[in-house]
C-alpha cells in the first residue's frame, strides 16, 4: 500500500491518484465500450435484433444514470476509497453473472444493472481529481480520464482474442475476474482531497508561508454552488444537454461501428481495431486539448472539439475503404477524448467544488441518458432502413447542437456558506 507521509515531501500524492485512476479507468471504460466486440455474438446466441441487443446498452445506461447520482452523493460523504471498492465487487460479480446467463432476460439484470454500476466512475475520477488540482486540472484530468482510451485500446482486441479462440462467455469470465483483480486494491490508495496529506490543490503544502493565497485556495472546500442552486442555472441545463448529447453520438459509434464495418466485409479483428484507434487517439486528444484547455481556456478547446466530432461523424457517413474508418477512428477519438476534460474543468470552475459530486453525479444522468438513447437509436434505424445513414448523420447535428451550448454557458459566481 503506498503511504502518503512517504510521498508527499517528493511528489505530489495527487498525482499517486491521477495513475491509480487511470488505471481503474482502463478497466472500467474498457469494459463499458467493448460491448460493440460482444454484439454480435449475443444476438446470435439469444435470436436477437440489432435494437434488442442494443437495449442491453441502453438499460445500462438508465441504471448507470441511476449509479451516477447515488455514486456522486456518496463521493462528497464518504470519499473515493468506497465508492470505488463498491464499483470494483459489482463490475465483477456482474460479469461473472452475465457469462453464465441463459436467457436474454438475465442479461437485463446481470450486464444491465450490476455491470452499470461504471456509471459512477465517471464522476469518481472527475469529481475526485478536481479537488486535488487547480492550475494543472486540465492536464490532470486529461491523464486521469486516459483510461477511457487505453480500454478501448486493450479491452477491444482482448476481448475479440477471448471470443475467437473461447467464446464470449469465457471472455467475460477472464474479464470480471481481472476488474477484481485491479479495481479493488488501487481502491486503496484513494483519498477525499489533498487536506488528507497536509497539503492543498497542485501540492502547495499548508504551512508553506503563504499564507493569504492558502487561504484563497482552501475555500476549495467550502466554496460553490449546492446542487439546488446550481440546477436553478441555464448553466447546469446547457451541461446536461451537451453530456447526453456527446454520449449520444459517442456511444451509439462504440455500439454500431464494429457491426457497421462488419457488414462492408471487413475482418471483425480489423474492424475492433477501429476501436482501438478510437482508444488511442482519444488518450493524445485529452492529453494535448486537455493541456491546452490550460492554456487558452476550456470553452475555445471544447468548441472545437465539438466541431471536429461532427466533422467526423460526415466523413464516416461516405466511409467505404478500412483506411476511411481508420483516418475516422483518429479523428473522432482525438476530438471526444478533448472535449472531456475541458468541459469536466469548465463544470468545476462554473459551480465550485464543494458539491462538485453531488452536481457532476447529477449531470452524469444526462449522459447516462444519451448512453440509453444512442445505441439504441441506432439499433432502430438499422432495423428499418437496413443503414445507419440516418443514424450517424443524427450524431453530427447532434454536436453542432453541443458546439452552441458550449458557447451560450457562463461564468457563474459561487456562492459562500
Amino acid at each position: 500500500m503506498l503511504s502518503p507521509s512517504r510521498l508527499k515531501d517528493s511528489i505530489f500524492y495527487g498525482w499517486v491518484l491521477v495513475i491509480a485512476f487511470l488505471f481503474i479507468g482502463t478497466i472500467g471504460y474498457g469494459i463499458s465500450s467493448s460491448f460493440g466486440v460482444f454484439f454480435k455474438s449475443i444476438a446470435s446466441e439469444f435470436g436477437l435484433t440489432r435494437v434488442a441487443t442494443s437495449g442491453v446498452v441502453s438499460v445500462s445506461a438508465i441504471c448507470g444514470s441511476l449509479w451516477s447520482i447515488l455514486g456522486g452523493r456518496a463521493l462528497d460523504r464518504y470519499g473515493p476509497r468506497t465508492v470505488t471498492l463498491l464499483i470494483g465487487l459489482s463490475i465483477g460479480v456482474g460479469l461473472l453473472l452475465t457469462s453464465q446467463a441463459n436467457a436474454a432476460w438475465q442479461l437485463f439484470i446481470t450486464y444491465s444493472v450490476l455491470v452499470s454500476v461504471l456509471g459512477a466512475i465517471y464522476i469518481t475520477i472527475m469529481g475526485t481529481v478536481s479537488k486535488w488540482f487547480h492550475k494543472k486540472r486540465g492536464l490532470a484530468l486529461g491523464i486521469a480520464g486516459s483510461g477511457m482510451g487505453f480500454g478501448m485500446i486493450f479491452m477491444a482486441p482482448f476481448a475479440t482474442y477471448l471470443i475467437s479462440h473461447f467464446s464470449w462467455r469465457m471472455a467475460y469470465f477472464i474479464i470480471g475476474l481481472i476488474a477484481w483483480a485491479v479495481v479493488i486494491p488501487l481502491s486503496g490508495v484513494l483519498k477525499k482531497d489533498p487536506h488528507e496529506v497536509g497539503a492543498l490543490p497542485d501540492g502547495r503544502k499548508s504551512d508553506s508561508g503563504e499564507t493569504g493565497m492558502a487561504e484563497a485556495e482552501d475555500t476549495t472546500r467550502t466554496a460553490g454552488f449546492s446542487l439546488a442552486d446550481a440546477s436553478k442555472t441555464l448553466n447546469f441545463w446547457f451541461f446536461g444537454f451537451i453530456w447526453l448529447l456527446n454520449a449520444f453520438c459517442y456511444f451509439m459509434v462504440l455500439t454500431h461501428i464494429v457491426p457497421h464495418t462488419t457488414d462492408m466485409d471487413i475482418p471483425a479483428m480489423k474492424a475492433a481495431t477501429i476501436l482501438s484507434l478510437i482508444g488511442a487517439s482519444s488518450i493524445i486528444g485529452r492529453l494535448l486539448m486537455g493541456k491546452a484547455s490550460d492554456i487558452m481556456g476550456r470553452k475555445k478547446t471544447a468548441i472545437i472539439c465539438a466541431l471536429l466530432m461532427a466533422g467526423a461523424m460526415m466523413w464516416l457517413i461516405g466511409s467505404q475503404g478500412l483506411w476511411m474508418f481508420y483516418l475516422f477512428g483518429i479523428v473522432f477519438g482525438f476530438s471526444n477524448g478533448g472535449i472531456d476534460p475541458s468541459i469536466a474543468a469548465l463544470v468545476g470552475e462554473t459551480f465550485g467544488l464543494r458539491r462538485i459530486g453531488a452536481i457532476m453525479g447529477t449531470l452524469q444522468a444526462a449522459w447516462g441518458i444519451g448512453i440509453a438513447i444512442g445505441p439504441a437509436t441506432g439499433g432502430l434505424i438499422f432495423d428499418m432502413n437496413g443503414s445507419y445513414f440516418m443514424a450517424f448523420l443524427t450524431g453530427a447535428l447532434g454536436m453542432l447542437i453541443v458546439a452552441l451550448f458550449i458557447t451560450l454557458t457562463k461564468q457563474e459566481k459561487c456562492p459562500f456558506p
